[in-house]
């Protein structure tokens, strides 16, 4: 244990040649560098960074299992709290949740726990199998969870290795949710959610694609089947700018975009059948991850000038601080305290321009974060041909309308409790970001985790 060495670098694709392709940007650590860093955990006693996870990994132990070359062992003790370790290591905001907690941290770097996370799923997944687990008691009862993107999968996972026969159901024609049609290739490999999905379906989980719940059948269906439902149908309801011109040719929701690319590859266009535009000078509206994603996404598809336009400053942006360096290495122009008023088309109705104005910061508002303000007379043009709307969702409303007993709040989230997430309706439990709203792929994990424990408890006793 030596505290004092520096926090081991991710070797990483040069900004110059990963531009080109959908490769992954990380390259991952090797052995030797995964067990020097493991080696600067302190291992404390009462370990902080445990607290912040939302799944409760036991991050002492699987490091230290990894600084004695137990690569398996280290997996083994993080697949006790968490299902999808390869998918977490890669996209959690570690720097704001386990690592931010890091005692370590105080003084020096924080220890790299999301990359050591994803050094021994990748470890697990191409070297060295685990054995799938046995399932010694099958449950005569049913349970069908609507959506497959990390709450779901999480739900899917704990009870089917309860011994419980469980359906998934998934609106679009691949499992896996947001984590494959909202992470981009070079951010999240598809062959990781593949590979998470094929151990659901090794310990029995079906997978039925291509059916959504609300318009091929409704919930009160479902529930004449199955004696339990968990819903995870997600905030996929895109926010729009409500300015002048986004219904020009050439306006995309963040969802749209970033679906056609990933999941329906339109980056492989006319090889697949899905178009994109691509543009040659684009603008995104937001800054959170799925911004970033969107603008390194528009700039692997050939646009030589992706704008990302922010209203407030580098301080307040909310994407994970290693997407925005990575964009910024990649060529991204940040257009900070810019807010944009209008979208100009031309006479074929093609997008042409987006007028913004300044802004500068005031006091904060209900966020916390400083509010931004105009600046009068502060208007300029910027010359686009395609944007990409990224600036949040809303709750997914199609099962809710067919459902008229699930209680929703004023936003249309289903209302959960908060420590079983049951719902309004007898046998239905629901969480991630149908109930949340949008939040991380750990939070909506941790939602199934507790999900999971409520649905076994009612399943057993028929207490409600």
């Amino acid at each position: 244990m030596n505290a004092k060495t520096p926090r081991q670098k991710m070797p990483e694709q040069k900004p110059e040649d990963r531009i080109k392709n959908f490769n992954e940007v990380p390259l991952g650590y090797t052995p030797e560098v995964a067990v020097i860093e493991a080696g600067r955990c302190l291992q404390c006693k009462k370990p902080q960074c445990v607290e912040g996870c939302p799944v409760n990994i036991n991050i002492p132990a699987f490091i230290k299992e990894i600084a004695g070359n137990n690569f398996l062992g280290a997996i083994k003790k993080i697949k006790e709290s968490s299902s999808l370790p390869a998918v977490c290591g890669r996209v959690c905001p570690q720097e704001s949740q386990c690592e931010e907690r890091c005692i370590l941290g105080k003084k020096f770097e924080p220890v790299a726990i999301g990359k050591l996370e994803g050094f021994v799923a990748d470890y697990e997944r191409e070297k060295e199998h685990l054995p799938a687990p046995v399932i010694s008691v099958k449950k005569d009862k049913k349970v069908a969870v609507i959506g497959s993107g990390p709450a779901g999968l999480t739900v899917a996972g704990e009870l089917a290795g309860a011994g419980y026969k469980v359906t998934v159901y998934e609106a679009l024609h691949t499992a896996g949710g947001v984590l494959v049609y909202g992470i981009p290739e070079f951010r999240l490999p598809k062959k990781i959610v593949s590979y998470e999905i094929d151990a659901l379906a090794a310990l029995g989980v079906e997978f039925v694609t291509n059916r959504v719940v609300g318009l091929s059948e409704s919930l009160g269906d479902i529930m004449k089947r199955f004696d339990a439902a968990f819903v995870a149908t997600g905030a996929g309801l895109p926010a729009f700018l409500n300015i002048p011109g986004e219904e020009l040719q050439g306006v995309y929701s963040a969802n749209e975009y970033l679906t056609r690319v990933n999941l329906m590859k339109a980056y492989k266009f006319p090889e697949y059948d899905t178009p994109v535009i691509r543009g040659k000078s684009m603008a995104v509206f937001g800054a959170g991850n799925v911004a970033m994603d969107s603008a390194r996404t528009a700039i692997r598809l050939g646009c030589k000038e992706a704008h990302l336009i922010y209203r407030r400053s580098r301080e307040e942006m909310p994407a994970r601080h290693e997407e925005a360096h990575h964009a910024e290495e990649e060529g991204v122009i940040f257009d900070l305290l810019s807010n944009p008023v209008r979208l100009i088309g031309n006479d074929q109705g093609r997008l042409s321009g987006v007028e913004c104005v300044k802004m500068e910061l005031g006091e904060p508002d209900e966020s916390g974060r400083r509010r931004p303000v105009e600046v009068k007379g502060s208007e300029f043009i910027i010359k686009i041909d395609a944007a990409i709307v990224a600036i949040g969702n809303g709750s997914n409303p199609i099962l809710q309308k067919t459902a008229p007993d699930l209680k929703c709040n004023k936003w249309g989230n289903i209302i959960a409790d908060s420590e079983t997430m049951k719902t309004s309706v007898t046998g239905v439990f629901a969480g991630g970001d149908i109930v949340t709203g949008a939040a991380t792929v750990i939070e909506a994990m941790g939602a199934g985790r507790k999900a999971a424990k409520g649905m076994i408890d009612y399943l057993e006793t028929g207490k409600w």
